[in-house]
C-alpha cells in the first residue's frame, strides 16, 4: 500500500479553489468587490511566478472568515461548492483517484488552499485524507490568523513528514500529481512524480526529468 498525493488546484480541479473563492465573496456582497479582485487578482500572479508571500495572502484571504458568523460562513461553503466548484471538478480525476483507491493506495490531497475551502471539496472527490493550510480558531472563531506551518512549497514537505510520522507511512512507492513548480520539492521527493495540465516552470522542469506529464481536463 503506497501513498497516492493529489495537489488540488489546477489538477485535481480545471481551476483555482483559492481565487474562486475571491471572486465567489465578491459576487455575493461579503467583501468590496473592486478591491478584492484586484489584490486576489495579484495573489494569483504571484503565486504562478513563484513569489507569492503566503503570509501577506493568507492574511488577506482568511479576512473573511473571521467576519462572518458559523451559519453564514457554511451556507457560503455549501454555495461556493455547488456553484463555483463542481463544474470544475474534472471527470478525469475521479477515474485516476479510483485506479488509486482500487490499487489499495492510501489518497491524500496536500493544498496550500485553507481547509475551510477545501475539505468539502476533498469529501466530494471522495478522498478521506487532507493537509491543508489550516485557519487558526481560538474560542469557537476564526483568528484569520495561520495556525502552525502553511501548506506551501516547502511547507508541503514538512507537513506530509509529520503526517507520516503520526500514520506510520513513508515514500517508498509513492505517487504525487501536481501543476505547479511550487511543488517541487515535494514532487522531487516522491517516487512517482507526475505532471497534470503543468506550468510552463514545470513543464521545462519535468521533460529534462523524463517525469509523466499529463492531464486531465
Amino acid at each position: 500500500m503506497a501513498l497516492a498525493l493529489f495537489d488540488l488546484d489546477n489538477t485535481l480541479l480545471a481551476g483555482d479553489s483559492d481565487y474562486l473563492w475571491g471572486v465567489f465573496l465578491a459576487e455575493q456582497g461579503i467583501v468590496d468587490a473592486e478591491f478584492y479582485e484586484q489584490e486576489n487578482q495579484r495573489f494569483y500572479d504571484e503565486y504562478k511566478q513563484g513569489t507569492l508571500d503566503i503570509f501577506e495572502f493568507l492574511a488577506f484571504s482568511l479576512k473573511a472568515l473571521t467576519e462572518n458568523d458559523a451559519d453564514t460562513l457554511r451556507q457560503l461553503q455549501q454555495q461556493f461548492l455547488q456553484e463555483k466548484v463542481r463544474p470544475i471538478m474534472n471527470p478525469a480525476s475521479f477515474d485516476i483517484i479510483e485506479k488509486h483507491r482500487k490499487a489499495g493506495d492510501t489518497l491524500l490531497v496536500i493544498t496550500a488552499t485553507n481547509s475551510f475551502v477545501t475539505a468539502p471539496i476533498v469529501e466530494a472527490f471522495g478522498i478521506e485524507n487532507l493537509l491543508a493550510t489550516e485557519p487558526e480558531i481560538k474560542n469557537g472563531k476564526y483568528t484569520g490568523q495561520v495556525a502552525g506551518t502553511p501548506c506551501f512549497q516547502h511547507g508541503k514537505v514538512e507537513r506530509l513528514n509529520n503526517w507520516m510520522k503520526d500514520n506510520n507511512m513513508d515514500l517508498e512507492g509513492s505517487w504525487f500529481y501536481s501543476d505547479s513548480h511550487n511543488d517541487l520539492p515535494l514532487l522531487k521527493l516522491v517516487e512517482n512524480p507526475v505532471v497534470v495540465d503543468g506550468d510552463e516552470q514545470l513543464l521545462e522542469y519535468a521533460t529534462a526529468q523524463g517525469w509523466p506529464i499529463m492531464s486531465l481536463r
